[in-house]
């Protein structure tokens, strides 16, 4: 039976909007992450069978197929695709998913998974201005509910899960001080690719706030609060904020997947098997709860329990959405995002899957640990999971 395995995964630092990587175009970034790694694996790139990219908002400088233009743009062979695809913030997990299943498939011998956003070029939100997205059976279907930004979905979670502000404040600032210890210790520096900049290279995350306090959190005004909505929905908290929320950010990452077989037969070492994969769907207004039934049935599937996970990463898009997770799955919350979030770290959507898969795989090899699950929540109430297990 095939296995798919991970030889190698990269990613840029994640910059801040209008930060240091601002004057990169986004093509050019994912091609900087794609070229590292092939770089770091020395693998001829006409072997490549795939190159499948997420990318959330595909308009203007990120429309028109961005991977492939990447590949290109890198000076990549013209003999291999790639295509781009959109599960909204799980994009990059989810080409990993297509990435590992051609491989186990045997429709793939090698494939890259990756993903960029360039939330500075190309800000959240570019691809709907002015138009409607949802058309008039879906908007029928909620009259009743109403379709609602993230940021309520956020605020209606901490409301159903009794999530205090206190407690979101707290995991945001265990986020910063956590990233900011792994950044200190070096941890980060073998999944990070120093990405050039004028008078120098950008080698660490920019949205570490090593000098954020409980104070300067509390003193933060509800970002998501409306009157209407507050009258209308007394149960409402109002407890997300910009700071226990995710940051805008820019940034690219990379996995080179293949068998053990073949990385073997080109001289690479299989240092990760993807064990299993599940998929969920949940009400497009809560929306954020996804991760939950993706958690139990990646688990399910993988014949594990939550206490087998050595390193769980969450995607941080609300803190509430931590929260609730940890509530449900009764985790040990000192092994879920041990090295920080993306309150922390940032949130480059359609890189965000690729990335934190990147610091998952390096963080077990680091640690001796064995299993990793990752899973995000995503837009219109969907999630993905998977469970990587670390060799040798």
């Amino acid at each position: 039976m095939r296995e798919a395995v991970v030889v190698e995964a990269v990613r840029t630092p994640v910059g801040r909007r209008g930060g240091a990587l601002s004057a990169w175009h986004p093509v050019d970034l994912l091609g900087l992450a794609l070229t590292a790694l092939l770089d770091r694996t020395g693998i001829d790139p006409e072997l490549v069978d795939d190159v499948i990219g997420g990318c959330v908002d595909q308009v203007g400088e990120q429309s028109l197929n961005t991977t492939r233009n990447a590949w290109l743009g890198a000076g990549l062979p013209e003999s291999v695709p790639a295509t781009t695809i959109d599960r909204q913030c799980g994009s990059s997990q989810q080409a990993a998913h297509f990435a590992a299943q051609g491989v186990l498939a045997g429709a793939y011998d090698v494939a890259i998974a990756c993903g960029v956003e360039h939330m500075t070029r190309v800000p959240m939100g570019s691809g709907v201005l002015g138009a409607d997205p949802w058309g008039r059976g879906m908007t029928d279907r909620y009259t009743a509910t109403g379709l609602v930004p993230q940021g309520l979905s956020a605020e209606i979670i901490a409301a159903r899960w009794d999530l205090d502000r206190a407690e979101l404040d707290d995991w945001a600032l265990g986020s910063h001080r956590r990233a900011a210890a792994a950044r200190d210790s070096g941890a980060f520096r073998d999944e990070i690719v120093p990405v050039p900049v004028d008078g120098g290279a950008v080698t660490a995350d920019e949205g570490i706030r090593d000098d954020t306090g409980a104070d300067k959190l509390a003193a933060l005004r509800p970002a998501f609060y409306d009157p209407a909505i507050a009258a209308a929905h007394p149960e409402l908290r109002w407890v997300v904020t910009a700071g226990n929320a995710s940051q805008i950010s820019d940034g690219a990452a990379a996995l080179l997947i293949t068998t053990p077989d073949r990385a073997r037969e080109l001289g690479l070492t299989p240092r990760w098997r993807f064990t299993a994969f599940a998929l969920a769907g949940v009400d497009p207004v809560t929306m954020l709860t996804g991760p939950i039934p993706a958690t139990q049935k990646v688990l399910a599937r993988a014949g594990l329990s939550i206490a087998d996970i050595d390193h769980v990463e969450v995607n941080e898009a609300f803190a509430s959405v931590v929260g609730a997770w940890l509530r449900e799955t009764k985790a040990d919350p000192d092994r879920v995002n041990p090295r920080g979030g993306a309150i922390a770290l940032g949130h480059p959507l359609g890189a965000s899957g690729a990335r934190l898969m990147t610091t998952m795989l390096h963080a077990l090899e680091q640690t001796g640990g064995r299993y990793g699950l990752q899973t995000m929540c995503e837009g219109g109430g969907l999630a993905n999971a998977t469970i990587l297990e670390r060799l040798g």
